[in-house]
């Protein structure tokens, strides 16, 4: 492997008047802001919110942003490419005082229609309700007058269009929530190739902003699994170079597959990540998801690796670079730490809440 190298309550917007001077003035300001506006909310990991909102902060037309809901008059679809999200939900709420309400003429028609729009857009092929009591008669009713209404079946497990109903934030009324598209944002269109313990798109996302990007990092991902570190740095955007190895020839070919639909050219090789044989300081930035001691590896076996794979990622790294690491081993990473604090500055990045983990982000620094 050659050496990197360097190189409905919505509202609409007011048009501004012209003047006219033989032709009519066009309306100043971007059009969208004069479409009718919808009210949104973003779904997370618990753990990476503020990502989610510094994200979310940059959405030409977002407003009236409370955290992570907000009204957004442009085409939803731009919602949709947000990467830190776990999903985007449109919002509607309803003067009733408990679901049964619903069931009403004018209240059905309103949902119905609400609910069409949210599949104009997603394409959904199926529904399913998220709620309290959702096996009740209520529940039941509402279901199947969905089902003959939006034409499409009720599959209550694996639905696409997932409608999620709950009592009114900051109101007495019952708020109904519909996934705008038919997966979680999470699961990746590139994702093509599954390994037991891939990290989460969404983590790997995450971690790649707050260790920072910049064009002319020379970057490594030691350990790339099926590739996930590599994509979504790669769909970031530029850098000097990009590599990823695994030991695993399968995880390479794993790799590679999700390089390929996401349509981006990383160099992905099978080689040992602890004796690399590259030449010191050879990166800038270093991104790893160390195996977390269930699905891959064990407790006992990384005892012994988290140790040779600080030591040779201090040797990878360029004087001014980082390392940015990922684990859910976090009594043996920090005990490593503070055994190492001649060798290395870290501090936390985020802890978050998936799949029944608690994984942390670290961001390394040489003394």
């Amino acid at each position: 492997m050659p050496r990197p190298a360097r190189s409905p309550r919505p509202s609409s917007g007011r048009s501004d008047s012209g003047s006219f001077s033989g032709k009519r003035a066009r309306p100043r300001g971007d059009f969208r802001t004069r479409q009718p506006a919808h009210e949104y909310e973003l779904e997370v990991l618990p753990g990476l919110e503020n990502v989610a909102e510094t994200e979310l902060a940059a959405v030409p037309l977002a407003r009236d942003v409370r955290g992570l809901r907000f009204w957004y008059p442009g085409d939803p679809e731009r919602l949709t490419r947000l990467r830190s999200a776990v999903a985007v939900y449109r919002v509607q709420a309803w003067d009733v005082p408990r679901p049964r309400g619903l069931l009403g003429n004018q209240q059905l028609g309103e949902l119905v229609a609400f609910l069409r729009e949210v599949v104009e857009v997603g394409g959904q092929q199926s529904f399913r309700i998220s709620a309290a009591g959702r096996e009740s008669a209520v529940m039941e009713r509402l279901a199947s007058e969905l089902q003959t209404a939006l034409e499409l079946p009720h599959d209550p497990k694996e639905g696409e269009l997932l409608i999620r109903l709950r009592p009114e934030e900051g109101g007495e009324g019952w708020e109904v929530l519909a996934r705008m598209t038919p997966r979680p944002l999470s699961a990746r269109s590139w994702r093509v190739c599954n390994r037991g313990g891939g990290l989460n798109a969404t983590i790997a996302y995450a971690a790649l902003k707050l260790a920072g990007q910049r064009d002319e990092d020379r970057i490594f991902n030691p350990m790339c699994g099926s590739g996930t570190l590599l994509v979504e740095r790669a769909l970031l955007g530029p850098s000097a170079a990009l590599v990823g190895v695994d030991i695993d020839a399968e995880a390479v070919a794993c790799s590679q597959a999700n390089l390929k639909a996401a349509g981006r050219e990383v160099e992905v090789a099978q080689v040992d990540a602890l004796h690399t044989g590259l030449a010191p300081r050879s990166f800038d930035l270093i991104v790893a998801d160390l195996p977390w001691g269930d699905a891959i590896g064990s407790h006992r076996s990384n005892a012994a690796l988290y140790p040779e794979f600080l030591a040779e990622a201090h040797r990878l790294l360029s004087r001014r670079g980082r390392l940015c690491v990922i684990t859910h081993e976090i009594r043996l990473f920090e005990r490593l730490l503070e055994e190492q604090v001649q060798h290395w500055h870290a501090r936390e990045l985020f802890q978050v809440y998936s799949g029944g983990h608690h994984p942390k982000a670290y961001l390394l620094h040489k003394p």
